[in-house]
């Protein structure tokens, strides 16, 4: 009789420690009621679109940024030719064009980016 408590008590462990087989999973607190696989796919998937959230903000910030410096620059380039005349461009007035065609094209492929 003590042998076979005892045994029942051996099995009785054993099962609670091994991992239950075909059982429900355990859940997690921040995802009451999906199993652990499902809660951390669903977390993983959140902070993916976090990233994402921030990726494009910081995109958009330097977007705004180039494109306030391209005025800038567009503006120069408008003093520059303005005190030029037809027979004479100064090299500072294609320096600045060139800077500005450079700026515009990375502008360009960034909006592709979205």
């Amino acid at each position: 009789m003590r042998l076979r408590k005892l045994l029942l008590v051996v099995v009785w462990i054993f099962v609670s420690l091994t991992p239950s087989w075909g059982l429900p999973q355990e859940t997690t607190s921040q995802f009451p009621g999906l199993p652990r696989q499902q809660a951390d796919d669903e977390q993983h998937r959140r902070l993916e679109r976090e990233q994402a959230k921030k990726l494009n903000e910081q995109r958009h910030e330097n977007l705004k940024r180039d494109t306030d410096k391209l005025v800038k620059l567009s503006n120069e380039l408008k003093q520059y030719v303005d005190k030029s005349n037809e027979n004479m461009l100064s090299l500072d007035v294609i320096k600045k064009a060139e800077e500005i065609e450079k700026l515009a094209h990375s502008v360009k492929e960034k909006m592709k980016g979205y």
